[in-house]
């Protein structure tokens, strides 16, 4: 029986949690046991937000530890570069090349770093990007963000289309819905055109 690691990155606000639900929901239909941690950071602020979703026959425990990622999906640059040392050598990063800039950016402590998804890549890492926030709002809202990034990353998390499309409609409220399978269907057309 498959076993997967999936790290969500990314900043408060974003949507990351509805993406845990959403692949939570996705590893219960396939009867696999699953276990989510919902790590929140700053989130209401902006801050950096994590959540691990761990599925497979039998998962002891939530928590994903250094080098043990098989997918993470980064919903902000930085936020990529920060979690990288949690992917597994031979995993893959899903990458949305959303900007966010944190607080010392903002404040002018600091810039926001040049090429990070070019330097990830030249550490020898399998990265798939696009711009997610570009296609949830070809769909109708920026908040369709989430969607839009597991659509991106619909053929590396384990699961066949089919039982993503049925987690996005048990996990997003029916009046949202349209809009959300818009931008999956956005970003999983996409994922074709980058490999």
């Amino acid at each position: 029986m498959t076993k997967k690691n999936i790290m969500i990155v990314g900043v408060g606000g974003q949507g990351t949690l509805l993406a845990s639900r959403i692949l939570g929901n996705a590893s219960l239909a396939l009867g696999y046991d699953v276990k989510v941690s919902e790590v929140h950071g700053m989130s209401q602020r902006g801050g950096s937000v994590v959540t691990y979703v761990k599925y497979g026959e039998s998962v002891a425990s939530p928590i994903i530890c250094r080098g043990e990622a098989d997918v993470i999906l980064a919903f902000e640059e930085l936020e990529a570069a920060r979690w990288l040392p949690y992917l597994k050598p031979d995993g893959i990063m899903i990458i949305n090349t959303q900007q966010i800039n944190p607080m010392p950016v903002v404040t002018g402590a600091a810039e926001y770093p040049a090429d990070i998804i070019e330097k990830i890549k030249a550490k020898g890492v399998r990265v798939i990007s696009a711009d997610a926030l570009a296609m949830a709002k070809e769909a109708g809202t920026e908040k369709a963000v989430n969607v839009a990034l597991i659509g991106l990353a619909a053929d590396y998390l384990g699961f066949d289309r089919g039982t993503l499309v049925d987690a996005v409609k048990t996990s997003v409220a029916p009046k949202f819905l349209e809009v959300n399978m818009k931008a999956f269907e956005l970003g999983a057309s996409h994922a074709k055109d980058v490999e």
